[in-house]
């Protein structure tokens, strides 16, 4: 894998750098995004989030994380994960792939069940695997192939709103029912998890949250998003297109994509604070057309941005929490436990949005300087080694003999 500068081809460690980066920008986002539900704040009622004392700015928040954030960085991650998968593909073949994605699958089903219901891992485990099917089709196939899957929620969408089929209705109702029998409702939604001073009660939540998850990947159409972008990902990978970023026109499609994507997003932000006024099927079109082109722009962004700056400390240090990115997406939801749960500090609902987004950023600085401290004596993440290990049958060495001067 290399990319040529103004002064040659890059070493082998610097030619990952550009993903591993990418990789780190997506767990910022991730936090973002997530830390609102392990804060407990996307659970409070709207009446219940309007007295708080910093409501007014938390509607803006809100605003701006629906238009640059909601969506957006998950859709990098798939791309990140879709060339991922090619590379493994290319190297080592589809069965020792498929043996890498079941490990994945596992532990996405254990985040699940056992640490927090809102995990992402487990469908992309099921998309990666989907994946394999489809590998073996023309180029061209697989791009109209990609685009198909992307752009079919809008069309279930649309007969859910004007022909009355509801696919998610049964698994929504199966949910409730199962919150039900856990002794949760309405009422105590919200502040279950914050008065949950037992591991069981926090497991009686999630319990009921898997049912949740499995709604809310019918209800928003997950699965064929999640494989469209893997084949995206999976053809930029098979051709190594982060390797020749400078035979990229990089500055045009980032102004091109930002000049319609910007607006298109703010139009699907004010759509989803307003309950889309529009009706449902508008609403995913804004959402079609805004979240994969603003997470274009952004990965053009950092890619045109590295070319010329590619040294600096900072590229070093997103890096640094990317080549980790298993484990810090994990260790994520560790973190919103020991915050926001009873059987932590029993901070949920007591922070506005606006608090809650500030908290994942130092998070995410902390895990910036960990991961840093970490690769300084160590080879792979924790979850990196372990799943490594798995996946090839085999022990590899987990700490240095030298320290690596690229992270610290």
């Amino acid at each position: 894998m290399s990319h040529e500068t103004g002064i040659g081809p890059t070493t082998e460690r610097q030619r990952y750098i550009i993903l591993d980066a990418l990789r780190g920008l997506a767990l910022i986002g991730i936090a973002l995004a997530n830390f609102p539900e392990f804060a407990l704040w996307t659970f409070l009622r709207g009446e219940e989030q309007a007295v708080m004392p910093t409501a007014v700015i938390d509607r803006v928040v809100r605003f701006f994380q629906y238009m640059l954030v909601d969506g957006k960085f998950y859709t990098i991650f798939s791309f990140l994960f879709g060339i991922g998968f090619s590379l493994i593909l290319a190297r080592h073949g589809r069965k020792l792939f498929v043996r890498r994605v079941f490990i994945l699958m596992v532990i996405g089903f254990l985040h699940l069940m056992f640490i927090w219901s809102g995990d992402i891992l487990l469908l992309y485990a099921i998309g990666g695997l989907l994946l394999t099917l489809f590998i073996r089709l023309k180029d061209k196939t697989l791009l109209v192939l990609a685009l198909a899957l992307i752009l079919i929620p809008i069309g279930l969408d649309a007969l859910t709103e004007f022909g009355g089929v509801d696919f998610a209705s049964p698994f929504y109702q199966a949910w409730w029912n199962q919150a039900e029998a856990q002794g949760i409702n309405e009422g105590n939604f919200a502040t279950w998890l914050r008065d949950a001073h037992s591991y069981d009660q926090v497991f009686a939540f999630l319990t009921q949250g898997a049912y949740e998850r499995i709604w809310e990947f019918v209800e928003g159409h997950r699965l064929p998003k999640v494989v469209g972008l893997f084949i995206l990902g999976y053809l930029i990978g098979k051709h190594r297109l982060y390797t020749r970023l400078q035979e990229l026109p990089l500055w045009r499609i980032f102004l091109c994509t930002a000049a319609f994507a910007l607006p298109l997003s703010a139009l699907y932000a004010w759509s989803a604070v307003n309950d889309h006024p529009w009706g449902r099927t508008i609403h995913s079109l804004l959402y079609a057309f805004s979240v994969i082109p603003l997470a274009i722009v952004y990965i053009t962004g950092i890619c045109k941005l590295y070319l010329r700056k590619q040294e600096n400390t900072i590229f070093r240090s997103i890096a640094a929490p990317g080549r980790m990115a298993l484990s810090n997406y994990i260790s994520q939801s560790v973190v919103g436990i020991i915050l926001f749960y009873g059987l932590g500090f029993g901070l949920g609902t007591t922070f506005g949005l606006v608090h809650i987004e500030l908290t994942a950023l130092v998070v995410f600085v902390i895990q910036v300087l960990l991961s840093q401290l970490w690769l300084h004596y160590f080879h792979f993440g924790p979850l990196e080694w372990l799943w490594r290990m798995m996946t090839y049958g085999r022990y590899f060495p987990l700490k240095k003999k030298t320290r690596n001067p690229n992270y610290c």
